[in-house]
């Protein structure tokens, strides 16, 4: 079956989030609805904190750019799927599997080590706060930002790389309702032993990695406003606590997913559903419910637009 790394699948059959009818017309309701009511919610937020002078500090900057990330990662998967419930035959190209995949990896990553950065980023205002306009200067936040886009695209491409390296000569069913790491690798017509490990060091240590680097950040932050004022200790409990939800949110299905041998599981699709529609909508909109000054803004904002 091996064919050195000539590829003669040029279309995978995606099988779908699931074979009933009424289940996907449920879901279809559902994550429509979510989509038009959120999605908007992701834009408003980046046009409040661009708008506003006020939230110039490193916090909203990080916060903009992940109500961007998300807001962009949103589209990799669901207007596919949306349309993908209508159609009879649900197929993807073989190109459009690769470049699916790409940004799914390439945003997903962005999005991790974003998170990362804005842990440093209250590590430094609650623990160094002497220091945090030194450290955390404009010029130093673009690095960082540029740095997590590298760092992004660094991983992503290391998965296309092992992916197009593979050969694939049929079956081309893809169980599943977009391409994804797990999935694909299972049709190649080779021994995928190597590229499996490869893959899970690639993406699930790094995942988990990073989120066990976060708790304990969050857990030196926290142990370290014990001595800060009653006003101060809780505000920083308070930030912290919504980046911990977002941490869990975020690094929870990915850990599922990726840190374990690719073998299917009843729980995936559910869990795929979450981690690429959900939850990357709901992110941004759980920072923003938990801050007073981005609400206070885009209230004002709001108020602005239907004054006019």
């Amino acid at each position: 079956m091996e064919r050195g790394n000539s590829t003669v699948v040029t279309e995978f059959i995606l099988l779908g989030l699931t074979q009933s009818q009424d289940a996907e017309l449920l879901v279809f309701v559902l994550v429509s609805l979510f989509y038009i009511v959120i999605l908007p919610g992701n834009f408003l937020i980046i046009l409040t904190i661009k708008s506003d002078p006020g939230l110039a500090a490193p916090l909203y900057f990080f916060l903009g750019n992940l109500a961007f990330l998300d807001a962009s990662y949103s589209f990799i998967v669901s207007p596919r799927m949306l349309v993908d419930f209508f159609s009879e035959k649900k197929v993807i190209s073989y190109r459009g599997c690769i470049t699916q995949l790409f940004f799914l990896h390439f945003l997903g990553a962005g999005e991790m080590f974003l998170l990362v950065v804005m842990a440093f980023d209250r590590y430094i205002a609650i623990c160094r706060p002497l220091h945090y306009a030194t450290v955390m200067n404009p010029r130093a936040c673009y690095a960082l930002l540029l740095a997590l886009w590298l760092g992004g695209f660094a991983h992503s491409i290391v998965q296309v790389a092992l992916i197009l390296h593979l050969p694939f000569c049929g079956p081309n069913q893809l169980d599943n309702f977009f391409c994804d790491v797990p999935q694909v690798i299972k049709l190649a017509c080779t021994d995928t032993f190597v590229v499996e490990l490869l893959m899970v060091s690639n993406s699930g240590l790094l995942t988990l990695l990073c989120f066990l680097g976060l708790l304990a950040s969050y857990a030196v932050i926290l142990c370290r406003v014990k001595g800060h004022s009653s006003e101060g200790k809780s505000k920083a409990i308070y930030t912290c606590t919504t980046h911990i939800i977002i941490v869990f949110l975020m690094f929870g299905p990915a850990i599922f997913i990726y840190t374990r041998p690719f073998r299917a599981f009843p729980a995936d699709k559910v869990v795929s559903l979450f981690h690429t529609v959900i939850f990357p909508l709901l992110n941004p909109v759980i920072y923003t419910l938990r801050n007073q000054e981005v609400k206070a803004s885009m209230i004002k904002l709001l108020s602005q637009y239907v004054v006019c």
